[in-house]
């Protein structure tokens, strides 16, 4: 199951990372969105990325102007066609999930692969969608895409084992190191991570600590390159809170409940870098 050509759906933070490191490692990226405003700001947003690994000396210049002629955009899911693999990035939303791999099944290819870079929704559930949920796999990318060198490869219970060898080459391919994940919420890294980033928005609510002091605890103390709250503006305190919230629906456990103040923050669209506003404002 050779890969050349890979559709990725969403051209937002996830999505054009995707595209980037497709397309720098010599491979065609068709990237959908559903207008055309969405997908100038990803294509912006990939291209000012390369052109800083150009300014620091880490890309030649032939290779961004290369990675950026081989990506194509479009707001018609019949581009998909011509991929062997389509990734599905869209919001960690469960219906609009259901409703994008409904679209995209109707334009891949039969024997095209179809994957999901969701943060937490099962693999297996989200694969009931399709009429081959065989050819369905997560992966799991994380953020910034160019830069995070893991992947989690999230087998679903009907996920064929060839579909498994393929992405898996694929991510090496990419320069990335692929892990072998059974398919559970949060999968490995979410499953541990998000709770503590949520255990640092109660010691914050509670006013145990500043943000400031918080941070630095996690950094100095338990060698982190970010802390729990700064880190938490780089992925989106939306996103936090979904976890979150999947895994208070799916473990049924109290332990998952998402901190008052993480809500607050998201229902007052202070969401983290994205926003400009989160735990800490942003120019």
């Amino acid at each position: 199951m050779a890969i050349e050509t890979v559709g990725i759906v969403g051209a937002g933070t996830m999505g054009n990372g995707i595209a980037q490191a497709v397309a720098v490692a010599g491979l065609k990226a068709v990237m959908i969105d559903v207008t055309d405003a969405a997908l100038a700001k990803g294509v912006a947003t990939l291209t000012h990325s390369l052109e800083r690994l150009v300014s620091k000396g880490k890309l030649d210049a032939a290779v961004r102007d290369a990675a950026l002629a081989r990506i194509e955009t479009s707001t018609d899911y019949q581009r998909l066609g011509s991929a062997d693999l389509v990734i599905e990035a869209a919001t960690e939303n469960v219906e609009l999930k259901t409703r994008i791999l409904k679209q995209i099944e109707t334009a891949a290819r039969p024997d095209a692969i179809i994957a999901s870079n969701t943060s937490s929704i099962s693999i297996t559930a989200l694969a009931t969608t399709l009429a081959d949920p065989a050819r369905f796999i997560g992966m799991h990318f994380f953020n910034p895409v160019p830069m995070m060198p893991l992947v989690e490869v999230i087998r679903g219970l009907q996920t064929r084992p060839a579909v498994v060898d393929a992405v898996r080459d694929l991510a090496q391919r990419l320069d990335k190191t692929p892990i072998a994940v059974k398919n559970a919420p949060g999968f490995v890294v979410n499953r541990i991570l998000v709770p503590m980033i949520n255990e640092a928005f109660f010691v914050l609510a509670e006013g145990v600590a500043s943000a400031e002091e918080i941070d630095a605890g996690m950094k100095l103390g338990a060698n982190h390159p970010i802390g729990p709250l700064a880190l938490a503006d780089l992925i989106g305190l939306d996103v936090c809170l979904s976890v979150m919230d999947v895994f208070l629906k799916d473990f049924g456990d109290s332990k998952y409940r998402a901190c008052p103040l993480l809500r607050e923050m998201v229902a007052a669209g202070q969401l983290g870098r994205k926003t400009g506003r989160g735990v800490y404002q942003y120019a």
